[in-house]
């Protein structure tokens, strides 16, 4: 005892909730340790307050502020126990209002696999700051969709796509087909790939193929070439600012990127292929949201067309972990001191998790006959600001306000970007229709005949191959995308170095044309 306490007065006092066995299991490798000295536990077991767990007090969690007050406690550490029924979210409302910082450890399930050690500190999941239960596919249905079949991810290098690629790869397909137009991505996600095979000893054909999904012929070169049976189609310009930017370039890569891909299923003979799509299709007040919302009519029409390739569509809100995704650029902005920027005070959006997101892709796979829109009940959305005050306090810093001037983070905001909106949704129709799945549910959308589709598609191309912006959007906005403009055409090369036009807010027939 005399020696562990002076090997531990100039370590951090931290402070351990939970008491089971991931708990004291950290507890004993942090005593070993020289960064942190574990001084308390907080007990989600009412009865084991004021008890002595491997020598260190235990308090019940309603006596929480009083025991880190006491114990002088400087950081708290989560190792609750899976089998643990605790509502995270109320606990993590607890902590936040100590101002500490609060990190997590690793799972008792990965100590004992050798993955990780028990005193591999961490930043909290990204799941415990969205504060919810997360949803999860019936494994059985998506397994029998994968084993032993050719199937083919186009933006494998993406976030999205190589999340995909990850949860496909496990399931044993006959091959991997990696379809990618960055060669460092591509790299990157089969080299990962390959040490998974390894690892787990799945021996999987992982095929890595550059090439861009524009380009039709290649698409179904490679399609016939490993005799592709399902497509993935995760290749998209999706940052709602840039393609607000480069409209041309975004036009051509989600919607005539999804017609060539989806035309190059049908001819190779793939049996099914799967859009992944957002909820900025719906109502949107974007290019990038038009544009996918063109490439989903894109698919239903082909659907219609012809019976042989199974199409459908899977909406979901935004994916924290991913490029992009707020939570990584909070957290940067917060470790480095702030401002912590936020576009709007009342900006919300639905959000869920990585693996989530692809694990529903697979699903709604498995699930489609035809045409379908698929999307998640993901609950009630978040609030932004919220989730950057959150981790501000999980991080242990304070918001400085003119209430509070002494606190060491400000929280800006910053105004809303191009195209971008305060609220998303997820559905167009008020009566969506349920699934096998309690969690997944499916949107009948309205849809365009095939000539319509194609006299828009063809009026789409020609405006695009004169780089004429504003004809672009005025296509976009005729066709039944619900697609309404929040401002003028903000595309660089076409305003050519001018200020955009201001807000239009009754169509787009007279947009202001600048010179290219």
């Amino acid at each position: 005892m005399l020696v562990q306490y002076s090997s531990g007065r100039d370590k951090e006092r931290v402070g351990i909730i939970g008491a089971g066995k991931t708990a004291v299991q950290l507890a004993k490798a942090l005593q070993q340790g020289d960064e942190y000295h574990p001084v308390m536990f907080i007990s989600l077991i009412p009865g084991n307050h004021k008890t002595l767990i491997v020598g260190l007090p235990a308090f019940a969690l309603s006596h929480l502020e009083e025991a880190v007050r006491s114990h002088r406690v400087k950081r708290l550490l989560l190792a609750v126990d899976a089998d643990m029924d605790v509502n995270r979210r109320e606990l993590l409302t607890q902590l936040e209002k100590l101002n500490l910082p609060v990190q997590t450890v690793p799972s008792f399930s990965e100590v004992i696999a050798g993955q990780v050690r028990i005193n591999d500190i961490r930043d909290l999941e990204i799941e415990d700051l969205l504060g919810r239960d997360p949803v999860w596919p019936d494994n059985a249905q998506v397994a029998s969709s994968l084993f032993e079949r050719s199937v083919m991810v186009t933006g494998a290098g993406g976030s999205i796509g190589s999340e995909l690629c990850r949860q496909i790869i496990r399931h044993q397909p006959k091959c991997l087909v990696l379809f990618e137009q960055s060669e460092f991505a591509l790299y990157a996600i089969e080299r990962e790939l390959q040490q998974i095979n390894a690892a787990e000893g799945l021996d999987v054909c992982v095929h890595p193929l550059l090439g861009s999904v524009v380009h039709r012929r290649r698409c179904e070169s490679v399609m016939r070439s490993f005799a592709v049976q399902t497509v993935y189609h995760a290749a998209a310009y999706k940052h709602v600012p840039l393609v607000e930017h480069n409209v041309i370039e975004g036009v051509q890569n989600n919607v005539f990127g999804t017609l060539h891909t989806a035309e190059a299923a049908v001819a190779a003979g793939v049996e099914l292929f799967v859009l992944i799509s957002t909820d900025k299709a719906v109502r949107p007040t974007n290019v990038m949201g038009a544009s996918k919302r063109m490439a989903e009519l894109v698919l239903q029409g082909l659907a219609q067309r012809q019976s042989d390739t199974v199409f459908s569509m899977v909406r979901f809100g935004n994916v924290l972990g991913s490029s992009g995704s707020v939570v990584p650029l909070f957290r940067d902005q917060i470790s480095s001191g702030g401002p912590v920027t936020v576009t709007h005070p009342d900006i919300i959006r639905y959000f869920m998790t990585l693996p989530e997101a692809s694990q529903l892709v697979l699903q709604a796979g498995s699930m489609g006959e035809g045409g379908e829109v698929f999307v998640l009940d993901m609950g009630e959305p978040v609030k932004i600001a919220d989730l950057a005050r959150k981790m501000m306090h999980l991080m242990g810093r304070r918001e400085r306000t003119a209430e509070q001037p002494d606190g060491e983070i400000e929280l800006v905001f910053s105004g809303l970007r191009p195209g971008e909106k305060l609220y998303e949704e997820l559905l167009i129709g008020d009566n969506p229709q349920g699934t096998s799945h309690p969690r997944i549910m499916m949107a009948r959308e309205v849809s365009m005949s095939p000539e319509e589709l194609d006299a828009t598609l063809k009026d789409l191309l020609r405006a695009s191959h004169d780089f004429d912006c504003g004809r672009v959007v005025e296509i976009l906005s005729d066709a039944p995308t619900g697609f309404v403009p929040n401002g003028g055409v903000a595309d660089l090369v076409w305003c050519n170095g001018e200020t955009p036009p201001a807000v239009v807010p009754s169509g787009v027939s007279n947009i202001r044309r600048f010179p290219v």
